[in-house]
């Protein structure tokens, strides 16, 4: 396999984007030599269209999800990233705010009080777990990690902040999640083109928070899951993954390189 130069963004408008830098450059020095043997990897601090065109993937941190939302808007950046999510299909992990922004749906949201960028067909509750004097940290099973080569079988300790979870995974949809649109303080995000859809592509829940500590009035409309599973905090579709809690506020890389390796895997 020829070597490539991956280009990794960081979504740089607000939020912790330099301790994702930070923790990319870490997962990069643990992935050598097999970094070396696929190829460069360059990180890039992301405000404009033209760096977020220069970006193989990208990270969408943790935040405030309206205030990048309006930033990204003021910046002519929303379109653009809407292109490279949904259209180009670049590999993308939002944490937190991040995830926030992926979801086709967002509820606890006034209409036209904040814009979607879009590419996971899930619901999201923002501020599921309440304010920001209720974060707590937790040890959590992800079994993604342990599929990986040498994998350390120690809980990874996750940090919620304010933290949505994915209320509903929706079916997947070519376009707008039109049945969404109309419930109360709901938004969706707009369709970047039809055709470029996730189609076929089902969500995947990569991780779950035990003890499930729901809230929401609406129990049946919930996540249609088992109600042991526990909370939704972790998804992926097609290109698209999203984690509730905040990775880049640990010294823990392993999530960091399990993702580096998924984008070295689609774009080699």
């Amino acid at each position: 396999m020829t070597p490539i130069v991956l280009r990794v963004g960081v979504l740089a408008l607000q939020g912790a984007f330099v301790e994702h830098a930070k923790l990319l450059r870490q997962a990069v020095a643990q992935l050598r030599p097999e970094s070396e043997a696929s190829g460069h990897v360059d990180i890039l601090e992301v405000r404009t269209a033209e760096e977020l065109r220069g970006c193989d993937a990208l990270i969408i941190p943790g935040g405030e999800s309206t205030t990048v939302s309006l930033v990204a808007e003021r910046s002519n950046l929303l379109e653009p990233l809407r292109h490279f999510v949904k259209v180009l299909r670049r590999p993308t992990w939002g944490t937190c705010a991040g995830l926030i922004l992926l979801a086709e749906s967002a509820n606890r949201i006034k209409k036209g009080g904040q814009e979607l960028i879009g590419g996971l067909d899930v619901r999201v509750n923002r501020n599921y777990f309440g304010r920001q004097t209720e974060s707590f940290e937790a040890d959590l099973n992800l079994p993604f990690l342990k599929e990986e080569p040498s994998a350390d079988q120690e809980p990874f300790r996750g940090i919620f902040i304010r933290a949505p979870v994915v209320e509903k995974l929706l079916p997947p949809a070519s376009g707008e999640q039109k049945e969404e649109a109309v419930r109360d303080e709901t938004v969706i995000a707009p369709a970047k083109d039809a055709t470029h859809g996730q189609g076929s592509w089902p969500v995947e829940v990569m991780a779950t928070l035990p003890g499930r500590t729901r809230r929401l009035v609406e129990k049946a409309d919930a996540a249609e899951l088992d109600e042991e599973t526990g909370d939704v905090i972790a998804v992926r579709q097609r290109n698209v993954f999203g984690t509730s809690f905040h990775p880049e506020l640990t010294s823990d890389a392993r999530i960091h390189v399990w993702w580096l390796r998924t984008v070295f895997d689609a774009c080699s």
